[in-house]
């Protein structure tokens, strides 16, 4: 039967969010769409971000994905073209690998007649990614907890208790996850590990209650944004600009260099961010301001 044409669309994500390091996460109304067609032979275009610089063959991580994808469902690739269109900007934070690995194995399981389970696609992606806080929400959507374990990856959904957006001031420059895992301390605090542990639990709790009034305590880290500023030396002066501009919480996302503000709505998203954007500039950081809905739908397969 001949290959009928098809779209997968994912979101981005931001990680951590303050105190969950590693194992909170959130999807944002901001997309990567793949048009995947029969083809002659395999076939990668890109538009939009990192269009100058992803590849167009098989070492594109989208299509790895989904090769990994026909392999687990034991089906010989087919020949397809991949048309990309990019809006999740690349290495800075907000889940572009994440959203490369949940498009390709969404398009490799529909490729191999979605023989894999959704549980499936997201212990193969959290093995691609080598965490789960970027790529659970990319495929499930919403605000997630998720964790490893003995057994795979567990992860629940946090009901938000009232809408809730974002507004980031995104870096012109990027940066590696690597790099910013690189400057990591080893080690630890007793009393720094009980802050995160108590915060990261506040947050969980004031997103489901609709108490948001305790997020900006709530978003608050010492495990890994302090050892991060080296890398961003404006976050302290980006994150104080984005509360006393009326956030609700606000901090790295994932591992930087983006700068995510909790809001109530979009008007007061543009207003927080344009108070980021003046902080930038004042610390003689360019970059440009996005906003989106906060806890969107997961990836989709669409006709």
């Amino acid at each position: 039967m001949a290959l009928a044409p098809f779209t997968v669309r994912v979101p981005a994500t931001s990680a951590n969010l303050g105190p969950g390091f590693d194992a909170l996460g959130l999807a944002l109304g901001i997309y990567n769409t793949v048009r995947v067609a029969p083809a002659p032979a395999l076939e990668i275009v890109v538009a939009g971000e990192g269009a100058s610089e992803l590849p167009r063959d098989a070492r594109n991580l989208l299509w790895r994905a989904a090769y990994a994808a026909l392999e687990r469902a034991g089906v010989a690739p087919p020949a397809v073209r991949l048309a990309c269109d990019q809006q999740i900007p690349l290495a800075r934070g907000l889940g572009s690998s994440s959203a490369a690995i949940v498009a390709g194995l969404l398009v490799g399981n529909r490729l191999a007649g979605d023989r894999l389970s959704t549980d499936e696609l997201l212990a193969l992606a959290v093995a691609l990614e080598g965490h789960p806080d970027n790529v659970t929400p990319a495929l499930l959507g919403g605000v997630r907890v998720c964790v490893r374990g003995e057994h795979g990856v567990y992860q629940a959904a946090v009901p938000l208790a009232r809408p809730l957006h974002a507004a980031l001031f995104v870096p012109d420059r990027p940066l590696a996850t690597a790099e910013a895992r690189r400057v990591l301390p080893e080690r630890v605090s007793l009393g720094d590990a009980v802050y995160n542990l108590g915060r990261a639990a506040l947050l969980v709790a004031a997103l489901a209650s609709g108490e948001y009034h305790l997020l900006a305590e709530a978003t608050r880290d010492r495990l890994h944004q302090p050892a991060r500023a080296r890398l961003l030396p404006a976050l302290p002066a980006l994150l104080e600009a984005a509360r006393a501009a009326g956030a609700l919480g606000a901090c790295l996302s994932g591992a930087g260099p983006t700068v995510l503000a909790l809001v109530e709505d979009a008007a007061k998203a543009a207003r927080v961010g344009e108070a980021l954007l003046a902080a930038a500039a004042r610390a003689g950081e360019r970059g440009r301001l996005l906003t989106a809905p906060v806890g969107v739908r997961g990836a989709e397969v669409m006709v």
